[in-house]
Formats: structure tokens, sequence, C-alpha cells
């Protein structure tokens, strides 16, 4: 599997999850950990689990296993490693906070918008 056939299954994974205000980084050039971040938002601790655990299941339905994955336990901030993707799936206070788009984008309009969001929390 290509890593845009990844990043955008990933993408579908979340929106399904309906997951909102998902966002693609592309990375290549600014660090060799990976390709892309998929960066999303999840209403409450357990959507953040949640929709982290469609992406974990779906990307190894796919043979994309993920070879790490943190924060599920508290679920204010849970992280997939699926190689050429990261993905970052947070509670939208932990998003502002961190500000990982501002972090990663030379340019902020160079995140790619995937979804509008879809309401507050």
């Amino acid at each position: 599997m290509q890593v845009e056939e990844l990043r955008d299954l990933v993408v579908k994974t979340l929106e399904d999850m309906k997951a909102f205000d998902i966002v693609t980084l592309d990375v290549r050039g600014k660090t060799s950990i990976t390709d892309f971040f998929v960066i999303a938002s999840g209403t409450s601790d357990r959507h953040v689990k949640s929709s982290a655990e469609s992406v974990a299941f779906q990307a190894k339905q796919a043979g994309q296993p993920p070879i790490g994955m943190e924060g599920l336990q508290e679920g204010e901030w849970a992280l997939i490693d699926l190689n050429g993707v990261v993905v970052h799936v947070m509670q939208q206070r932990v998003r502002d906070f961190y500000q990982l788009e501002r972090l990663w984008s030379v340019d902020p309009v160079a995140a790619e918008k995937i979804s509008k969001e879809r309401g507050s929390p």
C-alpha cells in the first residue's frame, strides 16, 4: 500500500468515526520519522480512544499494522504510528494547547483541511 493510500484510509476511518477538524500535513523533507501527520479532534476521552483504535484496526486489516500506539489509556491524546503516517487524535483543549499544525507547517495554509469542523465539544 502506498503512503498516500494509507493516509486516505486513515482520513476515511476518522470521518466514519465522526472525528472532526481532520487535517493532513505533508512533512516529507521536514522530518525523517514519517511522511504524513493526520491530526483530528475527538469530543471526549472515549471518542478519542475509539477513533484511534478504529484507525489501528483498519490499518491492520489493510496489511499495515501500527508499529506503536500511545495514549489510549488516558484518551486525551492518542498517537498511532503507521510508519509513513503518524496519526494524532486529541481532545480539542489538548489540540489547542499543543498546536501541532502550527509547529509542523511552515505556512499555516499548507495544512489541507479534510473536513469542516462538525461542532465543538
